[in-house]
């Protein structure tokens, strides 16, 4: 049985990011192994049962069960307001920083109840990364925004250690060779494209086992999209990603696995091109086809 707390998914988001920057999203753990050849056989990282969400008297979130899988990209869809985000905060616990939200379910990372007792909630949030909708860089500059992670959580040893955590980092999030001459530059002053890069960057520091993505594309252009998206498909190689997206065709493109969900429900789950082009439930078809929305 899993207990935490929230308000109204709309209002959640403030109090969630300030106290993600608190907890500074840096993500830890083992990364994966190489990639398996059956999608459909990847190993299971996070398994959740019967999760539900009340804010408040409200539930907003009705016994969802969905299984999230290594080094694959998970896309949760639906209409607003439908629980992808409380769904989402779900996974990290994010929802416990909200003072009238209980979540009640079983949710697994590796086998382990994630809301177990004596489980360290800056830990898991270490393991189970988030991007958020807005950039949201520190007020710090490009190198210590990436170089916090690491060095809070003493991965580095030396000057030279954090310096290497920092470059690799940043090629990694595909902004290296925009910034490198200029890494003591504040990051809030990089475009809105490069600062979500430069999150992810902070995210993947440590390198986490799975990173949640809220709309991470929502507030940029479509250049910038671009490359964020494909910056996605790199990070799959090593990372179970899991984002909620409003745009049928960013899903479509950048994950191999989609969830739909309707008033707080789970419609359905399966293989992207299934669900495009197949679905098994005509919510889900009536959805992607932009009849309701």
């Amino acid at each position: 049985m899993v207990q935490g707390i929230a308000m109204s998914e709309a209002q959640a988001d403030g109090a969630i990011e300030d106290r993600a920057i608190e907890d500074s999203e840096a993500v830890s753990g083992s990364v994966a192994a190489g990639p398996v050849s059956d999608p459909d056989a990847r190993q299971v990282k996070m398994k959740t049962r019967d999760v539900s969400v009340f804010y408040g008297e409200k539930q907003a979130l009705f016994d969802v069960d969905l299984d999230i899988r290594d080094r694959m990209v998970t896309a949760l869809i639906g209409p607003s307001g439908c629980g992808k985000s409380t769904y989402l905060r779900c996974l990290n616990r994010m929802n416990d920083t909200i003072e009238i939200a209980r979540v009640e379910g079983q949710i697994e990372l590796d086998g382990k109840d994630v809301y177990a007792a004596g489980i360290d909630v800056v830990e898991l949030r270490a393991r189970v990364g988030m991007v958020f909708q807005k950039p949201n860089p520190f007020p710090k500059s490009i190198f210590e925004n990436v170089a916090y992670g690491p060095r809070i959580h003493g991965l580095a040893r030396n000057k030279g250690e954090l310096d290497d955590i920092v470059a690799s980092s940043l090629q990694r999030a595909g902004l290296f060779e925009e910034v490198k001459d200029r890494l003591d530059e504040p990051g809030t002053g990089l475009s809105g494209g490069q600062q979500q890069r430069l999150c992810i960057a902070r995210a993947i520091a440590v390198s986490p086992e799975v990173i949640l993505m809220d709309e991470p594309c929502s507030a940029l252009d479509p250049i910038a999209t671009a490359r964020v998206e494909e910056l996605i498909d790199e990070l799959r190689e090593n990372y179970a990603i899991v984002i909620v997206t409003h745009s049928m065709q960013q899903a479509a493109r950048v994950s191999q696995r989609t969830a739909m969900f309707h008033l707080g429900e789970l419609v359905e789950e399966g293989a992207t091109d299934h669900m495009f082009t197949n679905p098994d439930d005509k919510r889900t078809q009536d959805y992607i086809t932009g009849r309701y929305g």
